[in-house]
């Protein structure tokens, strides 16, 4: 190997960085998870998806969300910054360039990372990425008026 050449090629996915998580993007290594999160009721009661979830719904997903990755959507895996652990998923989607908009969408699936502003921390990393890199004017989100635990972060990232 030349000395001039890297030792690895940089990502053209980007890794995202908050106070408390870092956001990467999927690998197929990360269905398990997906499907124990999305295949729980709690979990996704306030989501525009039912459980359960299967392997190959999660198989099916991933090859879909590889097509769109960096086009009509930025898809996250948020992990802790402590100890690299996922704890949920979080991305921008239905990007409209011509117009700068975006939708944000999140999960937490463990739940033992509830109510702890991880969600928030995320969706702040996202925003960042969001209006800086990909130069949009606008993200907007949708929330049930049951999850008042979403309408917290949200209004703590100055959503509501």
């Amino acid at each position: 190997m030349p000395d001039d050449e890297p030792l690895s090629k940089p990502s053209p996915l980007p890794t995202l960085r908050g106070e408390q998580v870092f956001l990467r993007p999927a690998e197929r290594a990360d269905l398990d998870d997906f499907v124990r999160w999305f295949g729980d009721a709690e979990t996704t009661q306030y989501l525009a998806l039912r459980a359960p979830f299967s392997m190959a719904l999660e198989e099916q997903w991933f090859t879909g969300m590889l097509e769109r990755q960096g086009k009509s959507d930025w898809h996250f895996v948020i992990c802790m910054l402590e100890d690299g652990r996922a704890i949920g998923t979080a991305g921008l989607h239905q990007i409209d360039s011509e117009n700068g908009s975006a939708a944000f969408g999140i999960s937490i699936g463990e739940k033992d990372e509830w109510n702890k502003g991880r969600g928030t921390d995320a969706l702040q990393a996202i925003c960042d990425f969001g209006f800086g890199q990909l130069r949009l004017e606008r993200i907007w989100l949708e929330v049930y008026a049951p999850n008042v635990r979403a309408q917290r972060s949200y209004e703590k990232a100055g959503f509501l």
